[in-house]
């Protein structure tokens, strides 16, 4: 069994400076394509949302941050809501646009064809960075829900120039502190193409704007089967990886709780993260949760997944590199192999806990947040107005 007193001071500092975002969106009800389902005590407004990702922080002490969705959270004092998150012992982070849910955006938003249409979808990114100014947030994440359906129904070339021009345009407004994200998924809504369909071509779009414009890779937005260790390492190399979306998904983006379809995944991701240097706080890359919990309880589904993610980071710090690194000179397939199963099959949680009792956090987040009474408290207070939910 490892212990705290068994990891490098270097190994001890990763851990414990490491940090998840936590999505807005994550706290309001959920669903499919077929129904939303809705759960007590849902939060209302922004700040109720915020409140509950602070409930996380406090259990997990490394979840310090909030991501928000623009409109879905909008509110008439960013400022107000700025403060509120400081007084519950979190910040705001990442401002998400959203170009996909507006009857004008029907045949694409930045890519769209009508002039007027583009100009709205560029406006709705110039408030987003608004709204960053108010919030002190220093990054723009941008996913575009544009494509077509059919052969021939536009041109694929015309869609990439519109969105080249628009994404400019973007840019140069942002400040010299602030940066963009470009998002890719392969696929929906649109079901022949696809504008920002991989990692490709998102990073063919950042490098042409700026050393401010990186890659967003969410682990649920490639087809089954892919590698995405070897994506990581690729925008690694190219110094373009600028955020994770961790989720898990059994076949699409089913966005479910991270590590919940392949923990082995996750834990060959954070290797790659950890052996390029990308752990450390000053890297550059950001690491988020973006999941709907359907039918799971909110609040401690999220305090479970930034577990799993502290998890299989632990498990990829312990892997013995010396011994891997001489298996790998000497082509020993069967040696380096074992070399990451063993740090995989090797449970970390007993060294968890002690880093928690260390920072003074209950050992057991989740056991002790069931505890609180906090969602029997939720349940009583927030009755009445309209819940949060996707897509609102």
């Amino acid at each position: 069994m490892v212990k705290l007193s068994d990891l490098s001071s270097e190994q001890r500092r990763l851990l414990s400076e490491q940090t998840i975002e936590l999505p807005s969106w994550a706290f309001g009800n959920a669903g499919t394509r077929f129904k939303v389902f809705t759960t007590e005590g849902v939060p209302r407004d922004p700040f109720e949302k915020v409140a509950d990702a602070a409930q996380v922080h406090r259990y997990t002490g490394i979840t310090p941050r909030v991501s928000l969705h623009i409109p879905w959270d909008e509110t008439p004092d960013f400022g107000e809501l700025r403060e509120y998150a400081k007084e519950q012992g979190v910040a705001l982070g990442t401002i998400n646009s959203n170009v996909f849910q507006d009857d004008d955006y029907k045949f694409g938003s930045l890519t769209n064809s009508d002039p007027k249409v583009r100009q709205k979808a560029i406006d709705a990114h110039l408030h987003c960075i608004d709204v960053m100014n108010q919030t002190g947030s220093e990054t723009l994440k941008i996913w575009l829900g544009d494509g077509t359906n059919y052969p021939g129904q536009d041109s694929i070339n015309a869609r990439q120039d519109r969105l080249a021009d628009a994404l400019q345009t973007i840019y140069k407004a942002l400040s010299d502190e602030q940066r963009l994200l470009l998002e890719y998924k392969f696929f929906e809504p649109a079901f022949y193409s696809t504008d920002v369909p991989d990692w490709g071509t998102s990073l063919l779009h950042v490098l042409a704007l700026g050393e401010r414009a990186v890659v967003c890779l969410d682990t649920g937005h490639h087809a089954p089967g892919t590698n995405i260790e070897f994506i990581v390492n690729q925008l690694l190399r190219a110094g373009r990886l600028g955020a994770f979306d961790f989720n898990s998904r059994f076949y699409a983006d089913d966005d479910l709780m991270v590590g919940a379809a392949d923990p082995f995944q996750l834990f060959r991701i954070m290797n790659e993260i950890i052996q390029y240097g990308a752990l450390d706080k000053d890297s550059g890359v950001n690491f988020m949760l973006d999941q709907c919990h359907q039918l799971e309880e909110k609040v401690p589904a999220e305090i479970r997944s930034a577990l799993n993610v502290q998890e299989a980071t632990a498990k990829a710090l312990i892997i013995d590199t010396e011994a891997l690194a001489a298996a790998q000179e000497s082509h020993d397939v069967l040696a380096a192999n074992g070399v990451l199963m063993d740090a995989f099959y090797t449970d970390v949680r007993p060294l968890l806990a002690e880093l928690r009792e260390e920072q003074g956090l209950d050992p057991n987040p989740v056991e002790a947040f069931m505890r609180s009474g906090y969602l029997e408290k939720i349940r009583e207070e927030r009755v009445g107005g309209t819940q949060a939910s996707w897509g609102a």
